[in-house]
């Protein structure tokens, strides 16, 4: 029987679809070791998975970014991120880029020196590895280990053609466009990054694992076996890498109905539903619910334009939300504001989301049949935006009253539409990586697969 090692960086968004397929990989008789920072071990446990304590960012975000304790550097690094948020998509990318290194591949020997060490301890078969954990892949690459990787986002993460990079959306919004003076420096920025980062990847290579082949592109470095790619597939994304399999999983959610609401929760949804209003949530995910205003003025607009509830997933930011003058004076029966929502669960009741575009919110609402979704970019100027979505919300809640506030779609993807789970995820067997490991950095002892 296989054993397989799941690395998680510690951040919920991610941890929470790698959880749900490690289970998944349990269900189908792998032994399932769940390797992230010890805030995760809970999650480890729900999941039916052991646990196995391993770093791979310096970075955290346990459920809300803003209140989960981390280094100074750290939490400046989230403060200047969020700053950017107010100045518009480019700044907002630039800032990213020019934290990438700190963020993502901030101590890479000390990764593979701890990688090494778990993997003495524990001698998995096979390694599942998030993309965005560089340096967990440049260990992995290192010590010659088999893994597969899991892309958690959109599919261009994984960069395929040589103009294609980490951090440069291939395709905007027209009214998202940045200018093209501003685009230049966005591309100079993650062409830099680029670089630096294949820069480490090859020295890192070099000291530690001189027989190793020197990777190519640091970013495009992932499994030559399969990539899990937490996406449906779509027609028009650009191409997977060639040489692993591809398999998109449309959605990473535990198998059958979703959980029950909290009794707490079903309270709120009866008295927002009461009278047959449809109920929309907004959310913007755990880093950007920090930003209030957005979240403020979406609600706000929701609820002048159209017949529907509204429920606001606010972060640290519910009292921000609450005493806006916007809202203070908002109808209980029809406006609920929480730190946190139970979002798979709350989905299934929902007419409507306004999101941030995250992966998660996306994939969840495709599951969920939750159509119209409508993604807020979060900038400085967003009033188009929930105007337009407004316009969106006000037209589908009418037709849900209209329809006795049933909604009129499937609630799960037509086969092929991103409901049909990855064939990773079927029965596991020992055996399928090559018959004897790499020998990995000089030293490292090597085994023969069972």
């Amino acid at each position: 029987m296989a054993s397989v090692v799941v690395i998680s960086p510690p951040f919920q968004s991610h941890a929470r679809p790698l959880a749900t397929l490690g289970a998944a990989l349990a269900r189908h008789g792998a032994h399932v070791d769940f390797a992230c920072t010890e805030g995760f071990a809970d999650l480890a446990t729900r999941h039916g998975l052991r646990f196995a304590e391993l770093a791979v960012t310096r970075n955290a975000n346990h459920g809300i970014a803003e209140t989960t304790r981390q280094g100074r550097a750290e939490a400046q690094r989230l403060r200047e991120f969020l700053d950017a948020t107010r100045h518009g998509p480019a700044a907002t990318l630039l800032t990213q880029a020019r934290h990438r290194a700190d963020d993502m591949l901030a101590d890479p020997e000390r990764v593979l020196h701890d990688l090494a060490v778990l993997d003495a301890r524990l001698r998995p078969d096979w390694y599942l590895v998030d993309q965005l954990s560089y340096a967990a892949t440049l260990a992995l690459h290192c010590l010659g280990l088999p893994y597969a990787t899991f892309c958690p986002g959109h599919p261009s993460y994984v960069p395929v053609s040589p103009g294609a990079y980490f951090g440069l959306p291939y395709a905007w919004p027209d009214r998202l466009r940045p200018s093209p003076a501003e685009l230049d420096r966005l591309r100079a920025a993650v062409a830099a990054n680029d670089t630096a980062f294949t820069a480490v990847f090859k020295a890192v290579t070099r000291r530690h694992a001189p027989g190793r082949p020197e990777p190519d592109r640091a970013f495009a470095l992932c499994s030559p076996h399969a990539v899990v790619f937490n996406y449906p597939r779509l027609p028009w994304l650009p191409p997977a890498p060639s040489g692993p399999e591809a398999l998109y999983a449309g959605h990473l959610l535990p198998r059958g109905a979703p959980e029950p609401l909290p009794t707490a929760w079903q309270a709120v949804l009866a008295r927002l539903t009461a009278g047959g209003r449809p109920v929309a949530l907004v959310a913007l995910g755990t880093f950007l619910s920090a930003r209030h205003d957005v979240l403020t003025t979406a609600a706000a607009g929701i609820l002048r334009h159209t017949p529907a509830s509204v429920i606001v997933a606010a972060g640290s930011r519910v009292a921000d939300v609450t005493g806006h003058p916007l809202l203070r004076d908002a109808p209980p029966e029809r406006l609920h504001v929480a730190p946190a929502v139970p979002q798979r669960e709350l989905l299934p009741h929902a007419a409507v989301m306004v999101h941030h575009g995250g992966n998660n919110s996306f994939t969840e609402c495709l599951h969920a049949g939750v159509r119209p979704g409508c993604p807020c970019p979060v900038r400085r100027r967003c009033g188009w935006s929930v105007r337009t979505g407004a316009e969106r919300v006000r037209s589908h809640c009418r037709r849900v009253c209209a329809a006795g506030g049933r909604r009129r779609w499937p609630r799960r993807p037509a086969p092929g539409r991103g409901g049909r789970p990855p064939r990773a995820a079927g029965p596991v067997r020992s055996g399928r990586a090559p018959a004897r490991r790499s020998p990995g950095p000089a030293g490292a002892p090597g085994r023969r697969w069972r």
